[in-house]
């Protein structure tokens, strides 16, 4: 096998750490040096809280792993500085094909609408997004990036917590004030603790081979059920960078794992795909089956937080397993560093458990549907999916009920205790309701100190903000909640008429997407998340509204 990427080795460095006599002690200790462990070292580090971050290993990802990541997931990396660095290197794509036998019975486009800064979903390798990660942490000394260092337990004592690590040149003890533990699906730490995930483990076994080929395909998503080159089964194939294809073979229950990982094994597979004209060269061959489970609850005895994939696992079809990592993470971080910082109290955190579970809870459904779809278990699921892609073909109506994965949307937290419910007069549409993420939309910065960029998103997120429209201030309120910590307002207006952060709504979208009318306001949550939105701005209510939102109506 050719490899087009070589993976960076980093240096295992002596911490001074390991002679401190008491342990040395930190607000936050992370233990996993992938995507979501190092996506919370940034998202911390940029409000100011150190971390530090260990890792077992000393370089990236070893093969493509993870691949889909999508427009969400983009823009909460554009937050940490890693956003373009995707899409840059990506591949981008919105169109998705589904094909029955040698037809093509469906297609769908992701992103139908235009004014958004990042694309529907980009396809990369995940050691380049962990590349990227780690290169970005370079520019933080608030994050202190150890490699080779194997934590071995994860213990509460009294208020704190206590991790021992191993390292090449000796053992060594630390606390912390809370610690995240990012470690993988298999998670260590977690089994340690005796803690257990529960949900449905499948048996089908499945193959990704990443080939090295010079192809003309579209750089779109092809699906195909039981094509004539793979008969009874099913085929993923996807565009990577660097001249790379990704292609998943359905292998069936009672696959020998172990042979399927020999290239001369799987190289008729792929020959009966393409056809004999194209050549090609494996990169990486993967077997695997998979699990659709979570936690019971991603926090342990108050301090011990569980993020990513070592609290919830998805199968792979729909794009949902890093995607949800993230934003899981981002979920946590903000909550975490207003308590740190005594902004909130400690049952904020809580609401981590209660948002995700429920955004874990959409991602395993929508995965196990998928799956159960994909892979119909008995004669009656069969001839019920065939049917559906029979007349998929022809009819619209069957086309919703076709299910090769359902892609990664982002999570509304309905029913979240920190959202204030929409008055019933002021009459809003139900989208971007309280608990949506917000929408992005072209605007013009006319006075801004953050992002110049020409795009709504940037403008947001890290602290609370107040987007108010423009068209009837109430400079009076305003004034008021100009005082209030954490809270930055926004204006959306065609010229600067006041001192606050004004914006141009250059294409008309934020009006649109938003609903604006005259004095509506969105108080949007540090993670670009709609936290409250009124017709008219009324300082108690605005007050009551964040207070909520900080979880101090729970204490």
């Amino acid at each position: 096998m050719v490899s087009t990427y070589v993976n960076p080795v980093y240096a295992f460095k002596p911490s001074h750490d390991q002679t401190a006599n008491p342990p040395t002690h930190y607000p936050v200790l992370i233990v996993g040096g992938g995507p979501t462990g190092l996506y919370c070292a940034l998202d911390l580090a940029k409000q100011g809280i150190p971390s530090v971050v260990l890792d077992e290993d000393n370089t990236v990802s070893y093969g493509s792993r993870a691949l889909c990541f999508s427009k969400r997931t983009l823009e909460i990396l554009d937050r940490v500085g890693c956003g373009q660095a995707m899409v840059d290197k990506g591949v981008t794509w919105q169109l998705g094909k589904v094909f029955f036998h040698e037809r093509q019975v469906y297609e769908f486009n992701l992103l139908p609408e235009d004014g958004h800064q990042r694309p529907a979903f980009i396809n990369i390798q995940q050691y380049y997004p962990e590349e990227f990660l780690v290169n970005r942490i370079q520019d933080f000394p608030e994050i202190d990036l150890r490699w080779q260092s194997k934590v071995t337990q994860v213990k509460k004592i009294g208020e704190l917590v206590e991790v021992s690590v191993t390292t090449p040149t000796g053992d060594y003890r630390m606390t912390c004030d809370y610690v995240l533990v990012a470690d993988g699906a298999n998670s260590p730490i977690r089994e340690s603790l005796g803690l257990h995930s529960s949900g449905q483990i499948f048996n089908d076994t499945f193959l990704i081979a990443d080939i090295l080929m010079k192809a003309d395909f579209p750089t779109e998503r092809w699906f195909w059920f039981d094509p004539p080159f793979h008969p009874g089964q099913s085929v993923l194939l996807h565009k990577q960078p660097d001249g790379c294809w990704r292609i998943d073979f359905q292998l069936g229950p009672n696959a020998d794992r172990q042979a399927w990982r020999d290239p001369e094994k799987v190289r008729p597979l792929v020959k009966a795909m393409l056809g004999d004209d194209i050549e090609f060269e494996f990169e990486w061959l993967s077997v695997y089956s998979f699990r659709c489970r979570r936690m019971d609850s991603f926090i342990h005895e108050d301090r011990i937080l569980f993020v990513g994939d070592s609290a919830h696992q998805v199968s792979p079809f729909g794009a949902r397993g890093a995607n949800g990592a993230l934003q899981s993470a981002e979920n946590l971080i903000w909550k975490l560093a207003r308590v740190l910082k005594q902004q909130a109290p400690a049952a904020l955190l809580n609401t981590y458990d209660q948002e995700r579970s429920q955004g874990a809870d959409e991602n395993i459904l929508n995965s196990t549907r998928a799956t159960d779809f994909i892979t119909p278990k008995n004669r009656v699921t069969r001839l019920f999916r065939d049917t559906v892609l029979e007349l998929a073909e022809q009819y619209p109506f069957a086309r919703p009920l076709v299910n090769s994965g359902r892609l990664s949307l982002p999570c509304t937290y309905e029913n979240s205790t920190l959202s204030t419910a929409d008055a019933v007069t002021d009459k809003f549409p139900k989208t971007l309701r309280p608990g949506s993420s917000g929408k992005d939309a072209p605007i013009k910065a006319l006075n801004t100190a953050h992002s110049a960029e020409p795009w709504l998103l940037p403008q947001l997120g890290d602290r609370f903000v107040l987007l108010v429209d423009g068209r009837a201030l109430p400079t009076e309120a305003l004034a008021q909640l100009e005082q209030v910590t954490d809270l930055e307002i926004v204006v959306i207006a065609e010229q600067i008429t006041t001192n606050y952060t004004t914006l141009k709504d250059s294409a008309g979208l934020v009006a649109e997407r938003y609903d604006l009318q005259p004095g509506t306001a969105y108080l949007i949550r540090p993670d670009q998340h709609v936290a409250a939105r009124w017709r008219q701005i009324h300082v108690d209510k605005v007050l009551a509204a964040m207070q909520r939102a900080l979880g101090k109506e729970l204490v």
